[in-house]
């Protein structure tokens, strides 16, 4: 796997522009405070013009005025992302300790650098099952079997959820949305397992054509 860290100023606009000619997939990542800036604009419409699928990953959850709501909200407001929630942050600034995992419905806390995979707490359950709707409603828009077994309350397999989660990635239908605080390794683990699951390899994506 080669990851290209590319800058998000201005001033490297074009040296973004053309990495993305070359990347299969992309991690587009937002600051939990900040939020969409303006050449976060810039970014994701080069990605639209390319056809590069993505996932977004909300970073700094454990600053303090990290809002991931609002940030969600920025995202399909400012840039049509489409952004679908597959995690939900526990806590945030200083109280941030984990995330909940809308697929496996368990919380995944982070502690001395040991991953804990624990019950949801109930403060958070209701939240968790509202989200994990939203997101099966969206694959449902786009897989027969997932709509069947929502609509008929059946239960909906994590391989069906993946496999229905990659088929949308790669014609960015939706932008899978994780969180985390990559200073203290929280949620970092979770975003390369997607980056795995979801995102095309090059034999998904084929030949990139030069003019």
């Amino acid at each position: 796997m080669n990851i290209l860290d590319t800058p998000g100023h201005v001033d490297y606009t074009s040296e973004v522009e053309r990495s993305m000619r070359v990347l299969d997939g992309i991690v587009a990542v937002f600051c939990a405070v900040g939020g969409v800036e303006a050449q976060s604009e810039t970014v994701w419409g080069q990605a639209d013009r390319y056809h590069v699928p993505r996932l977004a990953f909300i970073n700094k959850m454990d600053r303090a005025g990290a809002d991931f709501y609002d940030v969600v909200a920025q995202l399909n407001d400012r840039l049509n992302a489409e952004a679908v929630p597959y995690q939900l942050p526990i806590g945030a600034g200083d109280t941030f300790s984990g995330v909940v995992d809308l697929i496996k419905m368990e919380a995944i806390y982070f502690r001395d650098n040991k991953i804990s995979r624990e019950a949801i707490p109930e403060s958070l359950a209701a939240e968790a099952l509202k989200w994990r709707n939203e997101m099966l409603e969206r694959l449902a828009e786009y897989n027969d079997e997932v709509a069947e077994n929502y609509l008929e309350e059946k239960p909906i397999s994590e391989a069906l959820i993946h496999e229905a989660t990659r088929y949308c990635v790669q014609r960015s239908l939706i932008t899978p949305l994780f969180c985390g605080a990559a200073y203290k390794n929280i949620g970092i683990q979770l975003l390369l397992d997607a980056v795995v699951d979801y995102l095309p390899s090059p034999l998904d994506r084929g030949a990139t054509i030069g003019h």
